[in-house]
């Protein structure tokens, strides 16, 4: 994956990171119409429970467009993008069909929630 200061680093790397925090995975793009449309519902949530990390990986496939599109979106949390795609590394791991797809990852670092596709569910919310 690439950070926004265009450096690399492993999914493993930022999972270690958070460790001790509880983060919701927010899996985007910024060309995913579904995506932009979740956004305000994202927003709610960030509201809603400010004290969690909320972690933004994209798949996007140029730098620049991922950049653009945190800024025009006003994107609030940790980013990341993914060298591969959907069908990639990343993506085949976490068995990603859609976008956006949001999870959990608890305080020790399990996936509390595997897969959600809307950022108002009530899954995501307990």
């Amino acid at each position: 994956m690439t950070t926004t200061e265009n450096t690399s680093i492993t999914f493993k790397e930022i999972l270690e990171k958070y460790k001790g925090q509880t983060v919701v995975l927010d899996v985007w793009a910024s060309w995913c119409g579904d995506c932009i449309k979740g956004m305000p519902k994202v927003k709610a949530l960030q509201e809603q429970f400010p004290d969690a990390t909320y972690l933004f990986i994209s798949m996007d496939k140029k730098y620049e467009a991922w950049l653009k599109g945190i800024a025009k979106y006003k994107v609030k949390g940790e980013h990341y993008l993914t060298s591969d795609g959907m069908k990639g590394v990343f993506g085949k791991s976490i068995k990603l069909d859609w976008i956006p797809r949001y999870m959990v990852i608890d305080k020790d670092g399990k996936i509390a929630l595997f897969k959600v596709i809307e950022a108002d569910d009530d899954k995501l919310i307990e």
